[in-house]
């Protein structure tokens, strides 16, 4: 018996690329100390206090975070037990300083100058829950080509945040002009022309997608300019799935008017 293998056609290929590509997305969201493991978000203030299901006593004084702890309390910083005072430096905007307490991470960052603990818990409904991520159906007319324009020199942009009275900078590099449909657009490219990326919305942003933006990652400028937006691998911030997180909001330069019908969806509708 002969049996014939027929070579997959362009579209099932790009099809389960996305798939592969989608799957590897929703196993990096189920890491027991990601995104999805935010349970709690408490703001410090120079007034020592007891935080709600935290050990220890924290506070901020001259921008540093002050944690006093005794051994029962199970607080490790950097491999040791914290007994007395302990004194953490978290770094404007970056991933935090990770205090952990057994199966739980207490992660101390710092936003627009302000301190908070961010509790990671592997054990909280929203990760414990998590299926996956909705998403439109894959379609290669959403690969659309765009030419990209430097800027003669970086330029910081500032953008709001999903909790009120915080900001983000970004480094943008250029713009990238692009056309979808009947409609021609623009965005505003954060990274370098190695690394670019997006933060958008678009006319189904609050409606059948997250509101505030999703994000694109783009990569590298070709020789002649272009880069390649795939619009499938839209993803969502993580404020989308969680209520703990301090995400940005996308500039307003990147609120396009056509209905991007690609990438995922609001996972909380």
């Amino acid at each position: 018996m002969t049996i014939t293998v027929e070579n997959p056609t362009p579209t099932t290929t790009f099809t389960d690329d996305w798939s592969r590509w989608h799957h590897a997305r929703e196993d990096a969201l189920r890491d027991p100390l990601g995104w999805l493991s935010l349970a709690g978000l408490h703001w410090l203030t120079d007034s020592p206090e007891r935080l709600d299901g935290i050990p220890g006593t924290w506070w901020v004084t001259d921008e540093k975070v002050f944690i006093t702890a005794q051994p029962a309390d199970r607080l490790d910083v950097d491999g040791e037990r914290i007994g007395g005072v302990q004194i953490v430096k978290p770094v404007e905007g970056a991933p935090g300083v990770s205090v952990f307490n057994e199966a739980k991470i207490f992660e101390v960052i710092r936003r627009s100058g302000q301190y908070a603990v961010r509790v990671h818990d592997p054990a909280t409904p929203t990760l414990t829950a998590f299926t996956g991520v909705k998403a439109y159906p894959v379609d290669p007319r959403w690969v659309v080509t765009g030419r990209f324009t430097a800027f003669e020199d970086a330029r910081t942009v500032t953008t709001g945040a999903v909790v009120d009275g915080l900001e983000h900078h970004h480094s943008a590099a250029g713009i990238i002009e692009f056309r979808v449909g009947d409609s021609d657009e623009t965005l505003l490219a954060f990274g370098t022309p190695d690394n670019l990326k997006v933060l958008f919305t678009d006319a189904t942003s609050g409606i059948t997608t997250y509101p505030a933006a999703r994000s694109l990652a783009i990569g590298a400028v070709e020789a002649d300019g272009t880069v390649t937006l795939d619009f499938n691998r839209a993803v969502n911030l993580p404020c989308a799935f969680t209520d703990f997180a301090t995400c940005p909001v996308a500039p307003a330069e990147n609120r396009l008017r056509v209905a991007i019908e690609a990438g995922e969806q609001d996972p909380k509708l």
